[in-house]
């Protein structure tokens, strides 16, 4: 019998993306490896990116580690990017810690990653110094992304905001329009590009065919979330189509 793997994510109650997303990589992989994977969530409220439900999305989700580590999960990831970065530089290693210790008080320990932690150690992984982004928050938020990368030590070259408020509109926006967008990007000396820095904004369909126009790497929050639950889970990070950061080249 394969191994079975029990994926945790915490997400926004708007989010309608990672729980897509992540389990379209991982089934990708399942062609391909012997493992398999079911998925498990537990939900934090938030419909509008504003800091202040940001925040109060946040305070939720040691309840939502708690309930997770109820059904024995083998890794949680905590799948809101903007929700670390809105408190604080570096925030992701404190909240990864904490939620880790929820689940082993709990008696069920597991492994935590951050979308906002996996965004920044992937790139590093990358040995990508200068990045360009694209996001769909307003302004002042990206601005805020972009320095939470900087404070990684990760130059952010160039970023597009979209400017879009509402949760479920950017989950319902056609990842093929990133086509477009990124040659608006000034990527010129880029080490990477991030094509997706939100885990709602879809992205996952057009990633490939922009890694291979742009001859660099292209990531996106859920393929750098995938990238470290896969390595937290100590797997192969090998997933076909998804981009050089899951070729599986970045193995020990």
């Amino acid at each position: 019998m394969p191994t079975a793997y029990r994926i945790g994510q915490i997400v926004p109650s708007s989010n309608t993306t990672m729980e897509t997303e992540i389990p379209a990589l991982l089934r990708a992989r399942e062609a391909v490896a012997p493992e398999r994977f079911t998925f498990h969530s537990s939900r934090m409220r938030m419909q509008k990116v504003t800091r202040e439900e940001l925040a109060a999305m946040d305070d939720e989700s040691n309840r939502c580690a708690l309930e997770l580590s109820d059904a024995d999960v083998d890794v949680l990831g905590y799948a809101c990017l903007v929700a670390i970065m809105s408190r604080g530089h570096g925030y992701h290693r404190e909240s990864a810690q904490r939620l880790h210790q929820v689940t082993v008080d709990n008696g069920h320990a597991a492994p935590v990653v951050t979308s906002a932690g996996a965004l920044t150690e992937s790139l590093k992984t990358l040995g990508a110094g200068k990045v360009a982004v694209i996001t769909p928050y307003m302004q002042p938020l990206t601005q805020m992304v972009t320095d939470y990368i900087e404070a990684e030590g990760i130059r952010v070259v160039d970023s597009i905001s979209l400017n879009i408020p509402d949760n479920l509109e950017v989950g319902r926006r056609d990842p093929m329009l990133l086509n477009d967008i990124v040659d608006r990007l000034k990527w010129d000396g880029a080490d990477a590009v991030v094509l997706s820095a939100c885990v709602q904004m879809p992205s996952l369909g057009a990633i490939a065919g922009v890694e291979e126009r742009l001859g660099v790497p292209v990531v996106s929050a859920a393929t750098c979330t995938t990238f470290q639950m896969l390595r937290a889970l100590k797997l192969s990070t090998y997933i076909p189509g998804a981009g050089q950061l899951l070729s599986g080249a970045f193995d020990p």
